[in-house]
Protein backbone atom coordinates (compact mmCIF):
# COMPACT_ATOMS: atom_id res chain seq x y z
CA UNK A 1 0.00 0.00 0.00
CA UNK A 2 1.52 3.34 -1.22
CA UNK A 3 0.68 7.30 -0.83
CA UNK A 4 1.97 10.03 -2.84
CA UNK A 5 1.15 13.19 -2.60
CA UNK A 6 1.26 15.58 -5.98
CA UNK A 7 0.14 18.66 -7.61
CA UNK A 8 -2.91 18.81 -9.70
CA UNK A 9 -1.82 18.37 -13.02
CA UNK A 10 -3.05 20.65 -16.24
CA UNK A 11 -6.27 18.53 -17.82
CA UNK A 12 -7.55 16.70 -14.42
CA UNK A 13 -9.96 19.59 -13.92
CA UNK A 14 -12.27 17.17 -14.41
CA UNK A 15 -11.09 14.77 -11.83
CA UNK A 16 -10.34 17.74 -9.58
CA UNK A 17 -14.18 19.04 -9.85
CA UNK A 18 -15.54 15.41 -9.23
CA UNK A 19 -13.50 14.85 -5.97
CA UNK A 20 -15.25 18.72 -4.74
CA UNK A 21 -18.51 17.30 -5.88
CA UNK A 22 -18.38 14.22 -3.76
CA UNK A 23 -16.93 16.64 -0.75
CA UNK A 24 -20.47 18.51 -1.23
CA UNK A 25 -22.63 15.45 -1.31
CA UNK A 26 -21.18 14.38 2.32
CA UNK A 27 -21.73 17.93 3.07
CA UNK A 28 -24.63 18.08 1.98
CA UNK A 29 -23.91 20.83 -0.07
CA UNK A 30 -24.08 19.49 -3.53
CA UNK A 31 -27.05 22.03 -4.82
CA UNK A 32 -23.97 24.56 -4.27
CA UNK A 33 -21.83 23.38 -6.91
CA UNK A 34 -21.95 25.31 -10.02
CA UNK A 35 -18.14 25.25 -10.61
CA UNK A 36 -17.50 23.93 -14.31
CA UNK A 37 -14.13 21.99 -16.06
CA UNK A 38 -13.59 25.10 -17.13
CA UNK A 39 -13.85 27.06 -14.58
CA UNK A 40 -11.72 24.98 -12.38
CA UNK A 41 -8.94 24.73 -15.22
CA UNK A 42 -8.48 28.13 -15.37
CA UNK A 43 -8.29 28.76 -11.40
CA UNK A 44 -5.96 26.10 -11.00
CA UNK A 45 -3.72 25.79 -14.45
CA UNK A 46 -4.37 29.34 -15.82
CA UNK A 47 -2.17 32.44 -17.00
CA UNK A 48 -1.99 33.63 -13.25
CA UNK A 49 -3.15 30.56 -10.87
CA UNK A 50 -5.06 31.81 -8.16
CA UNK A 51 -5.92 28.62 -6.40
CA UNK A 52 -3.94 25.36 -6.07
CA UNK A 53 -4.80 21.79 -5.31
CA UNK A 54 -2.95 18.95 -3.76
CA UNK A 55 -3.88 15.10 -4.98
CA UNK A 56 -3.33 11.99 -2.72
CA UNK A 57 -3.03 9.18 -4.24
CA UNK A 58 -3.30 5.57 -2.57
CA UNK A 59 -2.02 2.90 -5.22
CA UNK A 60 -1.92 4.92 -7.93
CA UNK A 61 -5.53 5.89 -7.61
CA UNK A 62 -7.03 9.31 -6.85
CA UNK A 63 -7.79 9.05 -3.01
CA UNK A 64 -8.34 12.98 -1.96
CA UNK A 65 -7.21 16.49 -2.48
CA UNK A 66 -6.38 20.10 -0.64
CA UNK A 67 -7.51 22.50 -2.56
CA UNK A 68 -6.02 25.89 -1.07
CA UNK A 69 -4.62 29.78 -1.86
CA UNK A 70 -2.52 32.06 -0.39
CA UNK A 71 -4.19 34.45 2.39
CA UNK A 72 -2.56 37.38 3.82
CA UNK A 73 -2.61 38.62 7.67
CA UNK A 74 -2.53 42.51 8.09
CA UNK A 75 -1.41 41.43 11.90
CA UNK A 76 1.40 39.40 10.91
CA UNK A 77 2.38 41.21 7.48
CA UNK A 78 2.99 37.77 6.10
CA UNK A 79 0.90 35.26 3.88
CA UNK A 80 -0.31 32.25 4.98
CA UNK A 81 -2.55 29.38 3.41
CA UNK A 82 -6.15 29.25 3.47
CA UNK A 83 -7.44 25.59 2.77
CA UNK A 84 -10.96 25.69 1.03
CA UNK A 85 -11.39 21.81 0.56
CA UNK A 86 -9.54 18.52 2.31
CA UNK A 87 -11.51 15.58 0.80
CA UNK A 88 -10.75 11.57 1.32
CA UNK A 89 -13.02 9.34 0.06
CA UNK A 90 -14.88 7.48 2.44
CA UNK A 91 -13.72 3.94 1.94
CA UNK A 92 -9.68 5.44 2.05
CA UNK A 93 -9.93 7.17 5.58
CA UNK A 94 -8.07 6.17 8.35
CA UNK A 95 -5.15 5.39 6.05
CA UNK A 96 -3.27 8.38 6.94
CA UNK A 97 -3.90 10.30 4.15
CA UNK A 98 -5.98 13.48 5.06
CA UNK A 99 -2.69 14.07 7.63
CA UNK A 100 -0.74 13.96 4.76
CA UNK A 101 -2.27 16.36 2.84
CA UNK A 102 -2.49 18.55 5.88
CA UNK A 103 1.05 17.31 6.63
CA UNK A 104 2.11 19.00 3.08
CA UNK A 105 0.64 21.80 3.54
CA UNK A 106 1.97 22.91 6.99
CA UNK A 107 5.67 21.89 5.55
CA UNK A 108 4.73 24.79 2.81
CA UNK A 109 4.02 26.96 5.05
CA UNK A 110 7.15 26.26 7.62
CA UNK A 111 9.19 26.02 4.13
CA UNK A 112 7.76 29.53 2.48
CA UNK A 113 7.83 31.42 6.43
CA UNK A 114 4.35 31.89 5.48
CA UNK A 115 2.46 33.01 9.43
CA UNK A 116 -0.37 30.34 9.39
CA UNK A 117 -2.45 28.01 8.03
CA UNK A 118 -6.28 27.92 7.98
CA UNK A 119 -9.53 26.62 7.09
CA UNK A 120 -13.30 26.04 8.28
CA UNK A 121 -15.43 23.13 9.09
CA UNK A 122 -18.86 22.63 9.57
CA UNK A 123 -20.13 22.68 13.09
CA UNK A 124 -22.33 18.91 12.80
CA UNK A 125 -19.02 17.73 10.89
CA UNK A 126 -17.38 15.79 14.45
CA UNK A 127 -15.68 13.53 12.99
CA UNK A 128 -13.25 16.12 11.30
CA UNK A 129 -13.07 18.62 13.82
CA UNK A 130 -11.82 15.48 16.07
CA UNK A 131 -9.35 14.76 13.14
CA UNK A 132 -8.68 18.50 13.03
CA UNK A 133 -7.72 18.31 16.73
CA UNK A 134 -5.73 15.84 16.86
CA UNK A 135 -3.65 17.58 14.17
CA UNK A 136 -3.32 20.42 16.43
CA UNK A 137 -5.77 22.88 15.00
CA UNK A 138 -7.53 25.62 17.46
CA UNK A 139 -10.80 26.27 16.69
CA UNK A 140 -11.42 29.88 16.68
CA UNK A 141 -15.16 29.72 18.13
CA UNK A 142 -15.18 33.78 18.44
CA UNK A 143 -14.85 34.44 14.65
CA UNK A 144 -18.08 34.27 12.74
CA UNK A 145 -17.38 33.42 8.62
CA UNK A 146 -19.30 36.40 6.88
CA UNK A 147 -20.30 36.00 3.23
CA UNK A 148 -21.61 38.11 0.29
CA UNK A 149 -23.10 35.96 -2.90
CA UNK A 150 -25.76 35.86 -5.60
CA UNK A 151 -28.01 38.66 -5.70
CA UNK A 152 -26.61 40.09 -2.63
CA UNK A 153 -23.29 40.43 -4.50
CA UNK A 154 -24.53 41.73 -7.58
CA UNK A 155 -26.64 44.36 -5.16
CA UNK A 156 -23.78 45.11 -3.09
CA UNK A 157 -20.89 45.13 -5.99
CA UNK A 158 -23.70 48.16 -7.98
CA UNK A 159 -22.98 50.37 -4.99
CA UNK A 160 -21.63 53.66 -5.42
CA UNK A 161 -19.30 54.39 -2.94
Amino acid sequence: MSLSIRPARPGEAGLVLGLVRELAVYEKLLHEVDATEEMIDRELFGEKPRAFCDIAEWNGEAAGLALWFYNFSTFRGRCGIYLEDLYVRPELRGKGIGKALLARLAQRCVEEGLTRFEWSVLDWNTPSIDFYKAMGAELKDEWTICRVSGDALEKLGSTRA
